[in-house]
């Protein structure tokens, strides 16, 4: 039986691009929706990251191959996949989870559940740009994959072929005398690339922004350096959300806290289990030969993306907690990483440094529904490396599981009852 919306209220805790997400649908759907944070509207892994909306990333970070880069990256502070030792249980417990979940077959399950959620955010954002009617730099320009080394490209035509094979994703395969023609900002000798023609990227902060202001002139309540405190119960269902400001009503309650939704865990009941994994980013001015194309440079781990007016190098992943700083070595790194690729790797005129936590679960599977045992509690977090590319369809399956719809796409391994 489907619950009514109308004039129900929906507190979204989480103002990144997924509790964005969530708002646009629920109030789409005639709930009244009031998102809170505690820090600013898309402040954190919203703001600056690469920005690649790429149905592409179908695999999952968990691949029989993850296991020996953690274990070497534990020797190595400089791996870009880098697992740091230490005291925490529920840690050491996710990386065991983690790497139970390292074989062909659980890689192949996720997968396919990921491609279901990613194909259904990239028809939902093509539906939001046309409809925000504000330049956010959406940009239909496929995503290119480029090595350096022919060894990296063999390797790569495996994975390539996977893709194709097993979830219909194809690339079209570039040689390297070749590439410099289709991207001019490339230097001559590398070994070749592919280009995945239907990913696409967009300018995240711009994205934000405007979407969140369109929201705001059709009634959705968004409530910055609002922080959640905890929640009121009565029968088995939340009936005020507790924030350092006020009490807050609520007929219903999404939690979308990114990398900190494993603090709500005792609050709720429930196991949350995420992870931050660190990552970086260095925005600079637009070198004078700017890459057509948003890139990833797999045998650097590096991501290039050129807006309009900049130039941004995002990657790393560090288990190290939620660690603050931002160590010298690693912008550094990201700007070395990029110089055999690109004709003009960095500039001088540095825009933004820049670090934020990704919430990481052990599956590489958002976590998306129902909470256990509160009826009007929902998650929608733990989107790994992959939030503006699965935010439209999350917020579009969390708005039918509220109303006890039949869900677009299968919904079932992403519900926070697996754990």
């Amino acid at each position: 039986m489907n619950q009514t919306s109308e004039g129900e209220r929906v507190v979204v805790v989480g103002a990144g691009i997924i509790g964005i997400a969530c708002a646009h649908f629920l109030s789409r759907a005639g709930f009244q929706v009031t998102v809170i944070d505690k820090g600013t509207v898309a402040g954190e892994c919203s703001k600056s990251n690469c920005g690649y909306i790429c149905p592409s990333h179908v695999l999952p970070l968990p691949q029989p191959s993850a296991i020996r880069e953690a274990l070497v990256s534990i020797l190595n502070p400089r791996a870009a996949f880098r697992v740091k030792p230490r005291i925490s249980p529920a840690f050491w417990n996710w990386l065991w989870q983690f790497a139970a979940r390292c074989n062909d077959n659980q890689m192949k399950f996720a997968g396919g559940h990921l491609k279901a959620l990613l194909d259904s955010s990239m028809l939902e954002y093509r539906k939001l740009v046309s409809e925000l009617q504000v330049d956010v730099q959406w940009k239909d320009s496929g995503l290119l994959y480029v090595f350096q080394t022919s060894s990296g490209m063999t390797q790569f035509e495996k994975t390539d072929q996977l893709l194709s094979e097993e979830f219909g994703v194809s690339a079209r395969r570039i040689g390297g005398s070749e590439l410099p023609t289709v991207d001019p900002a490339l230097k001559s000798g590398l070994a070749g690339g592919f280009l995945y023609e239907d990913d696409s990227y967009v300018e995240p902060a711009l994205l934000s922004k405007a979407w969140s202001q369109s929201l705001t002139e059709k009634g959705v309540t968004f409530i910055e350096n609002c922080a959640f405190r905890s929640i009121e119960k009565a029968h088995g269902r939340v009936t005020h959300v507790v924030t350092d400001v006020a009490s807050l009503p609520a007929d219903h309650v999404v939690i979308a806290a990114g990398a900190w939704s494993a603090e709500f865990a005792q609050t709720l009941g429930c196991r949350i289990p995420i992870e931050p994994g660190k990552g970086y980013s260095i925005t600079m001015k637009s070198p004078e030969l700017r890459p057509r194309y948003p890139m990833l440079l797999p045998e650097h781990h590096v991501g290039v993306t050129p807006f309009e007016d900049s130039f941004r190098l995002g990657s790393m992943m560090e288990f190290v907690g939620f660690d603050e700083s931002i160590p010298r070595h690693r912008i550094e790194q990201l700007k070395k990483s990029a110089e055999p690729y690109l004709v003009e790797p960095h500039t001088e005129v540095v825009v933004q440094e820049w670090f934020g936590w990704r919430p990481m679960t052990w599956d590489s599977l958002p976590i998306i529904g129902r909470v256990p045992g509160i009826d009007n509690a929902y998650l929608a977090t733990g989107h790994n490396m992959l939030g503006m590319s699965l935010a439209p369809g999350t917020g579009k399956l969390i708005t039918e599981i509220l109303q006890e719809k039949t869900t677009h796409i299968d919904s079932s391994a992403f519900t926070p009852a697996r754990f």
